[in-house]
């Protein structure tokens, strides 16, 4: 039977002005339809937080919902709280994607599932353009190219959350930091990729093989 996946794109609140989420929701999807996943996407991210049994995967493709400051409404509808919280006990596996980092706040399981999160005014990223990512041998199941290259954002000084196993690197702006990574939290297996800004960084077949090689990695053990 396939795996079944839920690809959740930022709208409304989780909309920003700077990441086309659709876009990139699009081609996670794509992604993983082409290693016969069964994948169903909404841009709906809270209601799709309340619908999760059935899925054996969450892609998390969203924006920041405080983004603007204190006149920004908070709070996630208890359903779909709740919705994440039995999810995650039951054992799903989660991928969030670039912005993802900095998205669900109203949700106390995600920054702590996660182990990192963008603290807005100390967190950065220069400007986005061609950089190389290097990724750990044997990191994660499938196979994965030990260098390769694409166009991207450089996300630096994230808050770390817990321990993790880093699978990809890229050079900051000041040190080394993670492009990607795993850990386990409650019942669920999380994999984090802060690469995928746009379209451009999902054409280098190293990426497209991460994105493939995180998910299979969060739902190996269901």
């Amino acid at each position: 039977m396939a795996q079944r996946a839920l690809v959740l794109t930022g709208s409304g609140r989780y909309a920003d002005p700077w990441h086309p989420f659709a876009e990139v929701g699009a081609n996670v999807a794509d992604i993983l339809r082409h290693r016969d996943w069964d994948v169903a996407v909404s841009d709906d991210v809270d209601q799709g937080m309340a619908n999760l049994e059935g899925f054996d995967l969450v892609a998390v493709c969203a924006g920041d919902p405080w983004r603007g400051g204190s006149g920004v409404s908070r709070g996630a509808p208890p359903a779909s709280v709740a919705g994440f919280a039995a999810a995650l006990e039951r054992g799903i596996g989660v991928l969030a994607v670039h912005s993802a980092v900095a998205s669900l706040r109203d949700y106390p399981e995600w920054a702590p599932a996660l182990g990192a999160i963008w603290l807005p005014e100390l967190s950065y990223h220069p400007e986005a353009g061609e950089m190389t990512v290097q990724v750990e041998p044997d990191a994660v199941p499938v196979e994965v190219p030990t260098t390769f290259h694409t166009h991207d954002e450089r996300y630096c000084a994230l808050q770390r959350l817990g321990h993790r196993t880093v699978v990809a690197w890229h050079e900051g702006d000041r040190a080394k930091e993670a492009a990607a990574w795993v850990r386990e939290f409650g019942g669920g297996r999380i994999a984090v990729d802060v690469l995928g800004h746009d379209a451009r960084a999902f054409e280098a077949s190293g990426h497209r093989t991460l994105v493939a090689a995180l998910a299979a990695w969060a739902v190996a053990g269901s």
